[in-house]
C-alpha cells in the first residue's frame, strides 16, 4: 500500500474511530450514537495525481539575422507549419540595402541590375515545426541581436509536481490535459520527461514534468495555463466502500458489520487501492454485507455532526477531497 493511499484511509478511519470513542467515553454528557448503513458497491477506481502547468514549446528556436540589415520579404505567418531548410524570409545586409537605394535613385534599370548582381540573403528554417512568433515586417531594419521569427517543433505542458508524488510518475504514464481556456476540450497526453533538478518556492519542492499531447489540437497555444491529471491506475468494477467506513487497529483494517441483532461487530478486511473517495475491498466482506459508519447525535441538535462546521445551529454542505 503506498504512503498516500494509506494516509487517506487512516485519516478517514481515524475520524470514524474518534466518533466511536466520543460516544463510549462521553456517556455522562448523554451523547448518543447511531450509524449510517452502507453496502459495498461495484465501482471504477481511478488512481491519479493532479497538478497545474503551462503550455510551452518543447524546442523553442529564436531566429536572428546573420548580419545587420533590412528585411526584404517575409513568407510565413504565425501558426504556419514549416519544414527544415524552407525559406522563411529574405533580407539585405546593410551594405546591399545602401547600394540598392542608391541604384534605385539612378534608374529602374540600374536598380534591377544591382538586384541581380548583389543577391539577397535567405532566412531558412533550422528545424521542422510551427512559427509561433513573427516579429518583423518587410522594410524593417534589424540588428544582429533582434529576434525575427521563433520556431517551435511541438508544444508540451510543463507541470509542477510535488516531490511527494514524483516517485509515482515515469515516462509513458498517461495523462489528461485540461486547458483553462478550453475546459470542455480534454486532451490525451503522456509523460515525456521528468526534471532531474528540483525547484523550491515558498518551502515547497517540485519537479517539472513534461507532458506531450498525443495529438496537438489547433487551439493549443504557448503560455496557456493547464491542469494535468496523471492516471496511475484504473480499476474497473471493483468492490469498494467509502473511505469513512474503514478503520484501523494496529495497522489492520476493519469495518463495523451489522449482525443479526443489529449490533456493530468489528470485522477484519483486506483492502486494495484507494482513489480519495472509495477504497477497494479485496476480501473479508461481500456485496450483501451491511457496514455501519458511526454518526453522533447531540440531544437537541438532531442530524448534526461534531466534525462539520456549524452555522446558526444547522450544518449543511458537502465537500470532496481531491486525489493527489
Amino acid at each position: 500500500m503506498n504512503k498516500i493511499r494509506r494516509t487517506m484511509i487512516i485519516t478517514a478511519g481515524a475520524l470514524a474511530l474518534v466518533a466511536t470513542v466520543y460516544f463510549l467515553f462521553g456517556r455522562e454528557k448523554k451523547k448518543e450514537i447511531s450509524y449510517n448503513e452502507v453496502k459495498p458497491q461495484r465501482t471504477d477506481l481511478r488512481i491519479t495525481v493532479t497538478s497545474t502547468g503551462t503550455v510551452a514549446p518543447e524546442g523553442r528556436i529564436e531566429m536572428k539575422p546573420p548580419v545587420p540589415g533590412r528585411i526584404d520579404s517575409v513568407l510565413v505567418k504565425e501558426g504556419r507549419k514549416v519544414r527544415k531548410g524552407q525559406i522563411l524570409a529574405w533580407m539585405s545586409s546593410t551594405e546591399r540595402a545602401a547600394l540598392l537605394d542608391s541604384a534605385r535613385a539612378v534608374s529602374a534599370e540600374e536598380y534591377k541590375r544591382f538586384q541581380e548582381y548583389y543577391k539577397a540573403t535567405p532566412i531558412m528554417a533550422p528545424v521542422s515545426g510551427t512559427i509561433i512568433l513573427r516579429n518583423v515586417e518587410p522594410g524593417q531594419t534589424v540588428a544582429a541581436a533582434d529576434v525575427m521569427l521563433v520556431v517551435s517543433d511541438r508544444l508540451q505542458v510543463v507541470a509542477k509536481v510535488d516531490e511527494t508524488d514524483i516517485a509515482q510518475l515515469k515516462p509513458g504514464v498517461a495523462a489528461e490535459i485540461i486547458l483553462d481556456a478550453y475546459p470542455k476540450e480534454p486532451i490525451d497526453g503522456k509523460v515525456q520527461a521528468i526534471a532531474f533538478e528540483a525547484k523550491t518556492v515558498n518551502n515547497v519542492t517540485t519537479y517539472d514534468v513534461d507532458t506531450l499531447p498525443v495529438k496537438e489540437p489547433a487551439f493549443m497555444r504557448s503560455g496557456m495555463t493547464a491542469n494535468v491529471t496523471f492516471i496511475l491506475k484504473e480499476r474497473e468494477g471493483v468492490l469498494a466502500l467509502p473511505l469513512a467506513a474503514i478503520q484501523f487497529k494496529k495497522e489492520s483494517p476493519f469495518v463495523l458489520v451489522k449482525n443479526a441483532e443489529g449490533k456493530p461487530v468489528e470485522t477484519l478486511i483486506e483492502i486494495g487501492e484507494a482513489d480519495g473517495s472509495n477504497t477497494e475491498i479485496v476480501s473479508g466482506i461481500d456485496e450483501n454485507t451491511i457496514v455501519l459508519i458511526p454518526r453522533i447525535h447531540m440531544p437537541g441538535k438532531q442530524g448534526t455532526n461534531p466534525f462539520a462546521p456549524q452555522r446558526g445551529g444547522r450544518s449543511s454542505g458537502s465537500g470532496k477531497k481531491s486525489v493527489h
